[in-house]
């Protein structure tokens, strides 16, 4: 499944200009919600798939969202988002990107205390049937509106937090300033529109929002694993400490429903071999189960038996 990113920022920041440059979507209508996905660019994919002989490849992806303004009832359409994306504005006599992020914040604390609040309301209707647990829910939602009507964030409250709250300001946020000492937005949504050589002629350097992406993915706690063939060679997204049955998973639910083992092997290894035989022969390839907790830049090739 692909990372679910929200993008968030002030009127003329830049944030839809952010989108269509990561998405490479040239038309956009103001004043509605845009979804796209982007690619994130891997440069270990090329090196995997000449040795594993793959006929192509294929990029992890993140699907972004991109809402317009920052209302409440429109910020709650990234309450299942991974991560958030701030676009600020570094350009103009008046730029002041630490503002920028104050006012941001504030309007997903606003946000918080208003879900919260509806939460609330319909907890408090449901407990009139006596439900002890929905009396204690009632009464935890009582101290966390109080929280965040104070002005404080739900990611600095103290208690435990209902999964059904699905908060905006706990989530991972990734500060992009759009202009001086950031990344022009602008001339990147334009290069989008090209071919990756044309673009790469204009540019000196990898693309702004690649490190938007690898910022993304350490601020967000997720890693890459590959899988190979001759077929493909694929990335894929997985949280960091999660496992082989949750790389499997990932995958295809029925490929962890029939887990067996895994064969793992680091992807610089790979290369550096030549091949898997190679690989093996230097120990290098192990098999792992279920458990093994999955390392940025595994290849895996896991059996399975439905």
């Amino acid at each position: 499944m692909p990372l679910d990113v929200g993008i968030v920022g002030l009127p003329g920041a830049g944030k839809t200009t952010l989108f269509r440059a990561l998405t490479g979507v040239s038309q956009t209508a103001y004043g509605q919600e845009h979804v796209g996905v982007a690619p994130i660019p891997d440069q270990r994919l090329e090196p995997i798939a000449e040795v594993e002989g793959s006929a192509k490849t294929t990029p992890a992806t993140v699907t972004l969202v991109d809402p317009p303004g920052l209302g409440a009832a429109v910020l709650g359409e990234l309450r299942k988002s991974e991560a958030l994306l701030a676009v600020l504005r570094g350009f103009g006599p008046d730029a002041d990107p630490a503002h920028d992020l104050e006012s941001i914040v504030l309007e997903l604390v606003v946000a918080d205390r208003d879900h919260v609040e509806k939460r609330l309301e319909r907890v408090r209707t449901m407990a009139k049937s006596g439900d002890a647990r929905l009396r204690g829910e009632a009464a935890e939602l009582e101290r966390i509106l109080a929280h965040v009507e104070a002005g404080g964030p739900l990611s600095a409250y103290e208690g435990e937090l209902p999964p059904e709250l699905e908060p905006l300001t706990t989530k991972p946020i990734v500060q992009i300033v759009n202009g001086d000492g950031g990344i022009d937005l602008e001339l990147e949504a334009e290069l989008a529109e090209l071919s990756p050589e044309e673009a790469a002629e204009f540019r000196d350097g990898p693309a702004g929002f690649e490190r938007v992406l690898s910022n993304l993915f350490e601020t967000a706690g997720l890693l890459t694993f590959f899988t190979g063939g001759d077929k493909e060679t694929r990335a894929w997204t997985l949280a960091q400490g999660r496992t082989a049955l949750d790389a499997a998973a990932t995958i295809h639910t029925d490929i962890a429903r029939g887990f067996i083992r895994c064969e793992v092997i680091a992807w610089r290894d790979l290369v550096e071999a030549g091949s898997r035989a190679e690989a093996a022969r230097r120990g290098q390839q192990r098999l792992e189960g279920k458990d093994y907790v999955v390392a940025d830049g595994d290849i895996l090739n896991i059996r399975f038996n439905l």
